[in-house]
């Protein structure tokens, strides 16, 4: 007979509280942090049958599916589940007569720079208030060189998602378009077809090539070799807006410049961007509940 899930309604209370048995939450959390049926099996000395039933009854007990794929990869529901998980373990390990660890949590992010300024700082008070006994500290990283602190302990990169060195999951995806400030548009536009752009100055950079753009408009042109080139979104939002050239930009990160007039669209269509925005961390690093806060706040502020 499979084990129903305890409720409030057990001990007489009114409102259902649905509580997964704690073997299923163990064995969820060993499973999600070794990714092998053996040696999560192993760890908590059950075969891998048993293994294999607590995560099909958890999964019935939830209604929603926890591993994606054969190599025991997360699905979204299973990070955010997994998070909440971490946390109360967290809890349920501290004894009423323990003292509470004294001193305040430190969190180190290393983020890359346009998204801090255009879209997490807009954000981070309200994970200071939620949060107030968290100190984060954020680090600059590199987008696509992976360029960070050794040190940090979650970290936002840029790129395919293809991490193997990294737990990882998606936090924005993006579409791009060709844009520049009023003033350039006024004096190189009307921009009403494609090629209008043939012979103006085109920003570059290796972030976001100009190839998407051209191939999803059927341009047979090469990839800018000569202008002004940049390693940082931010830093082309405002050439772009200072005139220098068109930028081939990303609307959640030039919202600051669109919002404000700085920059505009010049044409209504929008493509998807190649590459997208993911937070990453090492092994074990989730174990901490200010991590798994972190993530948790910080996919839900970004859906």
């Amino acid at each position: 007979m499979a084990t129903r899930p305890w409720s409030s309604n057990d001990a007489g209370a009114g409102a259902v509280i649905r509580i997964p048995p704690i073997q299923c939450l163990l064995t969820f959390e060993a499973l999600a942090r070794l990714r092998s049926v053996t040696q999560t099996a192993d760890e908590l000395n059950v075969t891998p049958s048993a293994v294999s039933h607590r995560i099909r009854q958890l999964e019935e007990a939830l209604g929603t599916k926890l591993f994606g794929r054969a190599d025991f990869s997360l699905t979204t529901e299973g990070i955010e589940y997994l998070a909440h998980v971490r946390e109360g373990l967290v809890s349920l390990q501290k004894f009423p007569s323990q003292q509470a660890a004294p001193g305040r949590r430190k969190l180190r992010l290393a983020v890359t720079p346009t998204f801090a300024r255009s879209i997490l700082l807009p954000r981070l008070k309200q994970f200071s208030d939620t949060y107030p006994e968290i100190d984060l500290t954020l680090q600059v990283s590199i987008p696509l060189l992976d360029v960070v602190a050794e040190d940090a302990d979650l970290m936002v990169r840029f790129g395919t998602g293809r991490y193997a060195d990294v737990e990882h999951l998606l936090l924005a995806k993006d579409e791009v378009s060709p844009m520049a400030s009023p003033t350039f548009v006024r004096e190189h536009g009307p921009f009403d077809a494609p090629e209008d752009l043939e012979g103006l100055p085109l920003l570059r950079s290796p972030l976001e090539p100009w190839r998407t753009w051209f191939a999803a408009h059927d341009l047979d042109w090469p990839e800018p070799t000569e202008g002004s080139q940049f390693n940082d979104i931010g830093l082309m939002c405002d050439a772009a807006a200072a005139g220098m050239g068109v930028g081939l930009l990303r609307y959640k990160l030039a919202a600051p410049w669109l919002d404000s007039g700085a920059l505009v669209p010049l044409y209504p269509r929008r493509v998807p961007s190649p590459h997208a925005h993911y937070l990453c961390w090492r092994s074990g690093t989730m174990e901490r509940w200010e991590c798994a806060a972190f993530a948790r706040w910080l996919q839900q502020a970004m859906g």
